[in-house]
């Protein structure tokens, strides 16, 4: 029996914008590593801000939405938050990569899918979840954002750790 040499496939290139997942206090790893992957890339950055208290009333991508709680009060509040956007600018303002924020609503997981469905992302990026109680919490009740779209995505998805547990005795010395 003799092998026969399997060639390798060229893979796509990678066209669509880079996808990142945003929100407010997140750690700005996430969307640095984001950005240099897009600028490296020579692609565009689109962050993605999921609204989970209002609903996308068509179920599509920058549609209209509807605040889940109908007293809420802020039914017309379809806008990235300006203390977010302001983060971003700052974040993003000395490198070489064109960006733009999109707002989205409902699941987290569902709206980037959408989203990177709608824009033909070539890839989304999230990040991990922080090592805190109440982070493990909201993991064994609703599950990991990024696990949802590690299995129900057909692109590509970089999950950034932003809380790294690192052991401290490294026997590979």
């Amino acid at each position: 029996m003799t092998d026969t040499p399997h060639r390798l496939e060229q893979p796509a290139r990678m066209s669509g914008p880079v996808l990142v997942g945003v929100v407010q206090g997140q750690r700005p790893v996430v969307v640095e590593q984001a950005a240099k992957l897009a600028a490296a890339a020579g692609l565009p950055l689109v962050c993605a801000h999921v609204d989970v208290t209002v609903y996308p009333v068509d179920g599509t991508t920058g549609g209209a939405a509807a605040p889940i709680d109908p007293d809420s009060g802020d039914a017309d509040v379809q806008d990235i938050p300006e203390q977010l956007r302001k983060d971003l600018e700052a974040r993003l303002s000395g490198l070489d990569v064109e960006w733009s924020a999109v707002f989205l609503a409902g699941e987290p997981a569902k709206a980037l899918a959408r989203e990177a469905n709608h824009s033909g992302a070539s890839m989304i990026v999230v990040g991990s979840r922080d090592h805190k109680l109440g982070s493990v919490i909201k993991e064994l009740t609703g599950g990991s954002i990024a696990r949802h779209l590690v299995h129900h995505q057909d692109r590509p998805v970089l999950v950034v750790p932003v809380d790294p547990r690192l052991p401290d005795d490294d026997d590979e010395d």
